[in-house]
């Protein structure tokens, strides 16, 4: 905070100028290339003329800050009753980490659009944003297998599993142990791994060092984190090991779609020009074949589902496992987590009585609304389909079909255009359809996530 407190400079020239450390070729007299030995020259300029990398900086640390606050305000919670209400807890980690979301994408977005609009390649010349631009195969290619590798791997365990589970042989499941998480946590005081390794050895130095030797902390700390009814340092197994593998998965071909977008935006192999045509194009015209979706704008509509996808398998693997903490029955999450269908079954199932009952006399309570927002929300997610599946060419013959009836209904007839009615264009089509997935996708969850966890617990 000292240092950062300096990162200006007063009138009376004491701090730094950001521009110089930008600048940089010495570092208390030893040659540099500017900040982490990285050359950052003309960042300082690049930063302050767009406004678009500005908010894309911006964005991308709001993104990680809201994410951070989805996770501390339920394992540390700033007020005391929150410790106590699951509901809230609940509600708030996943309006948080839906908000990350949003956020985070929005943060490519923008650096995509400076990239098109923004980027000066002589003021940058090799710099640290010259060097990603010219590397750029490497990151794409290797975020492409990286994605791959973990899609196959994790989908290939569950599904094996599942088969395991289906032939009544549960025992041949694979089943790994997240045995460097583990270790962490033992040693920083979890005794139920068994590892023996410093805070949970007695006789490590870590243990009897002063002041521990003395009892002023350490008692309250192991009480604390080996207590099975909070949130610190929960205990994990090999269903958490394949949850956290899926997120990855997840959070990766996000990534790579994003970066690849933006890194793209520019031109590419097959389109040299790109960067003329704007941020958002359909297509180049039957001239240059397979030019279509490749613009920076398709790959912030095609990154949304993914982003939307991993969020729901964040907040699922993080609702499951803390109503079986909650409820002091930790071992179904941890014996049903290793297979799809034990998702399905013992989490989304199990835990939608609230939603069904909504509908009979016994359900008749203040969180039957919930059963019919559930459907609401299903109406609109699944009618976001009809914009996303049908192309152009489908609404436009509609409308004409329209047309035609109007001109031949006589009180219609009394109504008349300046011009004629055309269809939604395709990127239109695609706005009204992915934002009726995202708000549909979002209410029904809400729904289940709020009724399900009133319902146990109030």
């Amino acid at each position: 905070f000292i240092i950062a407190g300096h990162m200006y400079r007063t009138n009376f020239g004491i701090g730094h100028s950001i521009k110089e450390m930008m600048n940089a070729k010495s570092f208390f007299g030893i040659p540099v290339e500017g900040p982490f030995n990285l050359p950052h020259q003309g960042i300082y300029e690049t930063y302050n003329n767009s406004l678009h990398f500005q908010l894309g900086w911006h964005l991308a640390c709001l993104g990680v800050i809201t994410s951070l606050v989805a996770q501390h305000m339920y394992s540390i919670p700033p007020y005391a009753f929150m410790a106590k209400d699951f509901t809230t807890q609940a509600a708030l980690y996943t309006h948080h980490q839906y908000i990350a979301g949003f956020i985070m994408v929005g943060a490519f977005a923008h650096g995509a659009i400076f990239l098109v609009r923004d980027y000066d390649p002589e003021q940058n010349k090799g710099n640290v944003l010259d060097r990603v631009l010219r590397h750029k195969e490497a990151i794409i290619s290797h975020l492409s297998w990286v994605s791959l590798f973990l899609g196959f791997h994790t989908l290939g365990l569950y599904v094996h599993n599942d088969v395991m589970q289906a032939f009544g042989t549960p025992e041949k499941q694979i089943l790994i142990e997240p045995v460097f998480a583990q270790f962490i946590q033992a040693s920083h005081g979890k005794a139920l791994y068994g590892m023996n390794v410093l805070l949970s050895n007695p006789d490590s130095i870590a243990t009897t060092a002063w002041p521990n030797y003395g009892n002023v902390w350490l008692p309250g700390w192991l009480d604390a984190i080996n207590n099975t009814t909070n949130s610190l340092f929960l205990t994990i197994g090999p269903g958490d090991f394949l949850v956290h593998h899926a997120i990855a998965l997840g959070l990766h071909t996000t990534t790579l779609i994003l970066v690849k977008g933006a890194l793209d935006a520019r031109g590419s192999k097959l389109m040299p020009d790109k960067k003329d045509f704007g941020y958002a194009f359909p297509c180049d015209g039957p001239g240059r074949g397979g030019t279509c979706d490749i613009s920076a704008w398709d790959s912030f509509y095609l990154a949304m589902f993914w982003m939307l996808n991993t969020i729901g398998w964040v907040t699922f693997y993080w609702h499951w496992k803390h109503l079986g903490i909650w409820q002091g029955n930790v071992a179904q999450f941890n014996e049903s987590s290793t297979y799809l269908m034990g998702w399905l079954r013992d989490y989304l199932w199990l835990y939608s009585s609230q939603l069904i009952n909504g509908y009979n006399p016994y359900g008749m309570n203040n969180l039957a609304v919930w059963s019919w927002m559930f459907l609401f929300g299903h109406l609109v997610w699944a009618t976001g389909f009809m914009f996303l599946i049908s192309w152009r060419g489908y609404w436009q013959e509609l409308i004409e079909t329209l047309v035609w009836a109007h001109e031949r209904t006589p009180l219609a007839n009394l109504i008349r255009w300046k011009d004629k009615p055309v269809a939604l264009s395709i990127v239109q089509a695609r706005v009204v359809g992915l934002a009726h997935f995202t708000v549909g996708y979002i209410l029904t969850y809400a729904a289940f996530l709020i009724a399900s966890t009133a319902g146990k617990f109030g």
